[in-house]
């Protein structure tokens, strides 16, 4: 069989721990026998972002940029542990924090549903699509370990020598103090991103977060959303016969659990965060979960938006079996490519990403999948096996 040919490269990320060995695993039973892959290959795992003082995520975001669609394993966000473990040389910030931040992209999660794994929301009939904001707030913060009694003041002085000042808080004795920002630009590039997105699935678009709280951060959020809505998209909407509407946080979470899905929810970066966990967790698994960074100037990031597995991990380094469930990294890799045929017009790219994809569900709805998928089984008579088993049953009915 003559493999499918591609004309541009497109930028690969390989990972960490268990998500490193699958990433192998997906490139030779699913990838490499039907095309002939061409990508620009960078190491994010942890020691070599070490090695280049974390150089090399800066260049592979720069990639990004260039050839317009990329591909990324799980990465390892090293804490103090880690520090120790693999005897760094700094703290390296989130490789998915600095690329984020460098193309300034927003990032849309929904779940990959299959028929025998039932939502835990018994309301949910349609997927949720949660689109996060990606540039600032916690993830890119300032902190100050309080020693003592003192005075913690905001202050910001500008470039014109005008100087404005808030008092935090008059410590007593020792505390801790964060600062966060966003910019106005960035904001507007999420709004944007999301009303193109609902427009162009023809869903409706939620919106929250917490301005009766956050009187001047959080408003400007919703202010940017609506203005920009009210000037550019308001008609679109109407004609599309969706709606755009926001809403405080704790209301869209009641209202999301009362819902029956089929809609996008747009979150600031932390909420996001912790939403697309939800939302992926009720519809089964965080491996079963679609995710992808788009930037405003149109360039794509497909990645898993799970952890790099590390207790299955360490027990594979033991010589145990694992089963550890790949498909949210087997989308990642079917999203890439079927990006990169649709801007080069590719066609024959873009059906087999498609054919890619419904092998894997198939599989699994015929019976075969890993042990977290089996736990949740309400279909007929299940077999759970390992990683590499699950790959191969997929590999099988995508020869077919």
């Amino acid at each position: 069989m003559s493999k499918i040919k591609m004309t541009t490269p497109l930028v690969e990320m390989d990972g960490d721990e268990m998500t490193r060995i699958l990433w192998a695993d997906i490139k030779e039973l699913l990838i490499h026998p039907f095309v002939e892959l061409k990508s620009e290959y960078y190491d994010l795992g942890l020691p070599h972002r070490d090695a280049t003082k974390d150089q090399v995520t800066i260049d592979s975001a720069n990639a990004t940029k260039k050839y317009g669609v990329a591909v990324k394993c799980a990465t390892i966000t090293p804490n103090a542990q880690r520090m120790t473990e693999y005897n760094l040389h700094e703290m390296w910030k989130s490789p998915n924090g600095t690329i984020r931040a460098m193309l300034d992209g927003t990032v849309f999660r929904a779940p990959i549903l299959v028929s025998g794994v039932k939502p835990t929301v018994r309301t949910w009939t349609q997927p949720i699509t949660i689109a996060r904001h990606a540039y600032g707030d916690v993830y890119r913060n300032v902190e100050i370990d309080v020693p003592g009694a003192g005075k913690a003041e905001l202050v910001f002085t500008g470039e014109d020598g005008q100087e404005i000042r808030q008092t935090i808080f008059s410590f007593k004795g020792p505390g801790i103090l964060q600062g966060v920002h966003n910019l106005d630009a960035s904001i507007s590039s999420f709004a944007h991103a999301c009303f193109q997105y609902a427009l162009s699935v023809k869903q409706d678009l939620w919106f929250s977060t917490k301005d009766t709280i956050s009187k001047t951060y959080d408003h400007t959020f919703k202010d940017i959303f609506q203005e920009i809505y009210d000037s550019t998209y308001k008609a679109q909407f109407e004609a599309a016969g969706i709606e755009y509407f926001y809403t405080l946080i704790d209301d869209a979470v009641a209202r999301v659990v009362r819902s029956k899905g089929g809609f996008i929810w747009a979150c600031k970066n932390y909420d996001g965060d912790v939403m697309s966990d939800m939302v992926a967790t009720a519809f089964g698994s965080l491996a079963m979960m679609t995710s992808v960074l788009v930037s405003p100037d149109g360039k794509f990031e497909y990645e898993a938006a799970h952890g790099t597995v590390t207790r299955h991990y360490y027990k594979y380094l033991k010589g145990e079996e694992t089963s550890t469930n790949p498909v949210a990294t087997i989308f990642a890799w079917s999203g890439a490519l079927h990006k990169r045929g649709e801007l080069d017009d590719l066609p024959e790219l873009m059906a087999f990403a498609d054919k890619l994809e419904k092998a894997t569900i198939d599989t699994i709805e015929s019976g075969v999948m890993t042990k977290d998928l089996a736990l949740l089984w309400e279909g007929s008579e299940c077999q759970a096996v390992n990683s590499r088993a699950f790959l191969e049953a997929i590999a099988q009915k995508l020869s077919a």
